[in-house]
């Protein structure tokens, strides 16, 4: 599969797009945020 072609999610906090990523794989539907720092700074 291409990267184009996986799945995207918004990071509420940054507003940045994130791709799928393979440690993701079995809680996609949980990832809420791009990164460690960001799921520590929820507003």
């Amino acid at each position: 599969m291409k990267k184009s072609e996986l799945p995207t999610k918004t990071c509420p906090v940054c507003n940045r797009p994130f791709t799928w990523r393979k440690k993701w794989e079995k809680n996609w539907v949980n990832v809420k945020y791009c990164s460690k720092k960001c799921a520590g700074t929820k507003k």
